[in-house]
């Protein structure tokens, strides 16, 4: 049975890491994570936090009798831009907890 000071040492460790992990997920929800489709017709920027901050869509891509492809290339850049934020955010954390699985948390 682990003694007092043990349960101590993996208590402040635990705290080390837990603040360590509210910093890097500040810092990830802070950062700009961009895709493009469509050859870069159409632009999106989103941050860690999953949120999309802008959407760039070039004249050329606007065409009134195919509304359905620029909706396409609009998704298809959103959902781009997501993954990569949500990828950078798991290789990030993964990085500072070891590779521990902790789901849900971020």
């Amino acid at each position: 049975m682990m003694g007092g000071g043990n349960m101590q040492q993996l208590a402040r460790q635990a705290q080390k890491l837990q603040q360590q992990m509210a910093k890097m997920q500040e810092e990830l929800d802070a950062r700009e994570f961009e895709a493009a489709s469509g050859g870069g017709m159409v632009t999106v920027k989103v941050n860690g936090k999953k949120e999309v901050l802008s959407i760039s869509i070039k004249p050329e891509a606007v065409d009134p009798d195919d509304v359905e492809m620029l909706e396409d290339l609009v998704c298809a850049a959103v959902n781009e831009a997501l993954r990569t934020a949500s990828e950078a955010v798991e290789r990030e954390m993964g990085r500072l907890t070891g590779g521990m699985s902790m789901p849900g948390l971020f």
